[in-house]
């Protein structure tokens, strides 16, 4: 990758595409970084139909997740602007690596989120795990931005009578999963739900937002979406190839042809 341009994604591995981006560029960073676990791209869970996902996902293996964590936040901290922040989703397998690493690179936490889904694989020998880390972190808390009345005005109230911008800004956020069920798909994906409620609360029409692995592509399809520059490296050449259809056809999903 020789020179830097938005509205671009690249089949390149993100530690060096972000290498060729000056600093202080990025506005905001949404990512969901490998799991670092035994990862089965095709195994059928969620009704999940194999001949459906896209084969290629790339591991970590677990003793290496730290350094390849710091590796490529490294970058991150160097090409975010002063006003950006930055969501890193993370399963509770990796979270400690996910933890130390933004530590120890300076970032500031702002929140822990939970995103909470609405079920997660049946399990004999212990609790289901249902739900998601999200790391909100800044490099300035005085200048980063944040818009707290971007989806609800300070009035409005849910039929309760609760506030409902106090409601949305609950650190649990309770997001049904999304099932392509004839579509193709990647093995994982963030729901454009849950992507939209960061980009109102975190950015605004114009910036540029970066995801270092894109996988479905989810992050920038969801950004063009809603008039927001995007930027996006994904290192699996197949799921590089979605993505791209996905951005250049201004589609949300792609019927699997037979």
């Amino acid at each position: 990758m020789k020179k830097f341009q938005d509205n671009k994604i690249y089949n390149l591995d993100c530690i060096e595409g972000m290498k060729s981006i000056p600093k202080n560029k990025v506005d905001l960073v949404i990512t969901d970084p490998p799991f670092a676990i035994n990862f089965k791209s095709k195994k059928a869970n969620y009704n999940r139909l194999s001949s459906n996902v896209l084969s290629g996902y790339n591991e970590i293996k677990p003793e290496n997740y730290y350094d390849f964590t710091l590796d490529w936040m490294s970058q991150v901290f160097r090409i975010l602007k002063k006003s950006g922040s930055m969501y890193v989703f993370s399963g509770w397998n990796n979270l400690k690596d996910i933890l130390n690493a933004l530590d120890d690179l300076g970032f500031l936490t702002i929140n822990h989120i939970i995103w909470k889904y609405q079920f997660g694989v049946v399990t004999k020998r212990k609790f289901v795990t249902s739900h998601y880390h999200c790391i909100y972190v800044c490099k300035d808390d005085k200048k980063r931005k944040f818009f707290p009345f971007s989806r609800f005005d300070k009035d409005e109230k849910t039929t309760e009578g609760r506030s409902l911008h106090y409601k949305d800004k609950e650190d649990v956020w309770t997001i049904k999963r999304e099932y392509w069920t004839g579509d193709e798909k990647t093995p994982t994906k963030l729901p454009s739900e849950l992507i939209e409620k960061i980009l109102q609360y975190s950015s605004e029409k114009r910036d540029l937002v970066l995801d270092p692995f894109l996988g479905s592509g989810q992050v920038a399809v969801v950004s063009k979406s809603m008039q927001r520059r995007y930027l996006g490296f994904e290192i699996v050449p197949e799921y590089y190839k979605f993505a791209s259809k996905r951005l250049s056809k201004n589609v949300y999903r792609i019927k699997k042809s037979n």
